[in-house]
């Protein structure tokens, strides 16, 4: 059975499962280590990963941008308040809410809530809904 071209495709749900991990990762190192934090990550997992590492490195090239907005819809919230999951899954979704027109804000929403569902606190899918919501 010849398997179509895009059945070997990673879903976007894994994409960016796997980018918010690398997004997650970067924020336990210096800025100066983020690229090589990414080609660690892409060297441990299995599969064709090339447009995980490129989206994370997008990320992370606004991460500054993201995080002045993140900061402004927290009304009073400094970053390092955050939890680090929170923060990557805003980071992630405040990226596909600004500059990915491929993508519509009630599922970048919608996937933001189900990544903090899964790694976030009881309270993290609300927290993180709320900013986004107020961000849409």
């Amino acid at each position: 059975m010849i398997q179509r071209q895009e059945d070997k495709r990673m879903k976007r749900s894994e994409v960016r499962n796997h980018v918010f991990k690398i997004v997650f990762r970067a924020a336990f190192f210096p800025k100066e280590e983020w690229d090589e934090q990414v080609a660690l990550y892409l060297e441990q997992e299995e599969g064709n990963l090339e447009s995980v590492g490129k989206r994370a490195k997008q990320i992370m090239a606004h991460v500054e941008e993201i995080d002045t907005i993140i900061e402004k819809i927290s009304e009073g919230w400094k970053i390092g308040r955050i939890g680090k999951a929170e923060l990557a899954i805003l980071r992630v979704a405040i990226f596909e809410i600004q500059k990915d027109d491929d993508i519509p804000v009630g599922v970048a929403i919608n996937e933001a809530v189900e990544l903090a569902k899964i790694y976030g606190t009881e309270k993290s899918a609300k927290f993180v809904n709320g900013l986004l919501a107020k961000l849409a």
